[in-house]
C-alpha cells in the first residue's frame, strides 16, 4: 500500500524459563543474523503459560534490547498451550468473503471457550472439487492471554505487531532452513520447559498440531527429588554434565530415561491420534527436536530407537548467514535448538506506516 513498506521485526519467544530474541535481515540470497539473545527468567515467573511477574519479564526484555543494542522496536511473539486451539475443519466450498462472514458461527462448534473471549484466525488449506468441500485451518486464542504477552512487550517500550502460534513459528524456521520437498513428512517437536508443541508438516503444509503440558521441567524435578540435587545441578546434569561427588552415571541415566519414556508415550499417543483421525495420514520420515529440552542427554537417541526413524536436533541457523567476526560459531551451535521459534518469528515482516 502507498506509504507503507516491509520492515524487519525482532522475533521474541517468551518461554516459561527464558526469553529468546532473534533479529534477521533479508538479503538477495536469504536471511542474515543481525542480533541474538538468550535471557533466563526467574523460576515461577511464568506458570502454565500465565505470566505471574509482568515487571520481571518486561525488565528482562528491556535488558535484552539494551545489552544487544537492538534498535528495532517492533516485535513478533507467539503463544502455545491450553489457551490456543488449532483445528482443521471441513466446510462446504464457498468464496473467501462468505467464509469471512460465517467463520464466527462455524467456530462456535469447535472452540471450547466462549467465542467472545477469543481471537479467531482462519485460512483455506485446500479444495476438493469432487466433494465440493474445503479444508480450513481454524486458530483461536484467548484474548486475555494475548493481552498479557502484548502488555509485557509494550511495558518494555516495544511495539507488539505480530502474535503467532509456537508450532507455526517453528514451521517457518523449518521452511527457511530445511527447504522441504513436497512429499516429505516431518514431525517438528518444540520441547520447552513446560510445554511440548508437535507440528506434523507435509512439505510446507501443517497437517496436524498438538500442545502437550510436559517438558524439561519433569527431568529437573525428578533429578532434584531422586538424587537430592539443587535446581542448578539438575539443570546441568540433564544436559550431560557430571557431578562426581553427588551422583554417578548409573544413577542419572535411569532417571533421565524414565522421563524420556513419559515424553515418548505422549508423542506416541499424538501420532496414534493423528493416524486415526487424518483421512490420509502419510508415514513420517523423520523427527526434528527444537527447544532447550531437546538437548537432554541421549534424548535424540532414545526417541530414534523408540520410533525407529531418524531423529535429530533442529538447526535454527542451517541456512542463515552470519558474520563470524560478530557471532561465535560454537555459541550459535549451542543455542541453535533453543532459538527455533524466535527464528521463525523473525522471518516474519510487518506492514508499518513510515
Amino acid at each position: 500500500m502507498l506509504g507503507k513498506k516491509k520492515k524487519s521485526v525482532v522475533g521474541l519467544d517468551i518461554g516459561s524459563s527464558a526469553l529468546k530474541a532473534v533479529e534477521l535481515k533479508q538479503t538477495r540470497t536469504g536471511f542474515e543474523l543481525v542480533h541474538i539473545a538468550h535471557q533466563n527468567l526467574q523460576s515461577d515467573t511464568i506458570v502454565d503459560g500465565h505470566i505471574i511477574d509482568l515487571n520481571h519479564v518486561s525488565d528482562s526484555i528491556s535488558r535484552i534490547w539494551s545489552d544487544q543494542h537492538i534498535k528495532t522496536d517492533q516485535v513478533a511473539t507467539s503463544l502455545s498451550g491450553h489457551a490456543v486451539i488449532v483445528k482443521k475443519i471441513l466446510l462446504p466450498s464457498m468464496p473467501e468473503e462468505e467464509l469471512d462472514e460465517q467463520i464466527h458461527w462455524e467456530a462456535e462448534q469447535y472452540i471450547p471457550f466462549d467465542i467472545n473471549d477469543v481471537n479467531l484466525y482462519h485460512e483455506i488449506i485446500s479444495h476438493d472439487a469432487m466433494s465440493q468441500n474445503m479444508d480450513v485451518l481454524l486458530v483461536a486464542c484467548k484474548r486475555d492471554k494475548i493481552a498479557q504477552f502484548t502488555q509485557v512487550i509494550s511495558q518494555a517500550g516495544k511495539q507488539p505487531v505480530i502474535v503467532d502460534v509456537d508450532a507455526f513459528a517453528l514451521q517457518n524456521a523449518y521452511e527457511v532452513n530445511y527447504n522441504p520437498s513436497p512429499n516429505q513428512t516431518v514431525a517438528l517437536l518444540d520441547i520447552g520447559a513446560s510445554v511440548m508443541s508437535i507440528n506434523i508438516v507435509r512439505g510446507v503444509t501443517s497437517i496436524f498440531t498438538r500442545d502437550i503440558s510436559a517438558g524439561g521441567n519433569q527431568y529437573t524435578d525428578l533429578l532434584q527429588k531422586e538424587l537430592n540435587l539443587t535446581f542448578e545441578q539438575a539443570e546441568s546434569v540433564k544436559r550431560g554434565a557430571t557431578l562426581d561427588q553427588h551422583a554417578s552415571a548409573e544413577q542419572i541415566q535411569p532417571a533421565l530415561d524414565s522421563v524420556s519414556e513419559m515424553l515418548a508415550l505422549e508423542i506416541q499417543r499424538t501420532l496414534d491420534f493423528f493416524r486415526a483421525t487424518a483421512v490420509d495420514s502419510p508415514a513420517i520420515d523423520r523427527m526434528l527436536l527444537a527447544g532447550g529440552s531437546s538437548k537432554v542427554s541421549e534424548l535424540t537417541e532414545y526417541l530414534a530407537d523408540k520410533f525407529q526413524m531418524p531423529v535429530e536436533r533442529f538447526d535454527s541457523f542451517r541456512s542463515i548467514k552470519f558474520d563470524p567476526k560478530k557471532f561465535d560459531d560454537e555459541y550459535l551451535r549451542e543455542l541453535s535448538p533453543n532459538m527455533a521459534v524466535a527464528v521463525g518469528l523473525a522471518v516474519r515482516v510487518a506492514e508499518v506506516v513510515q
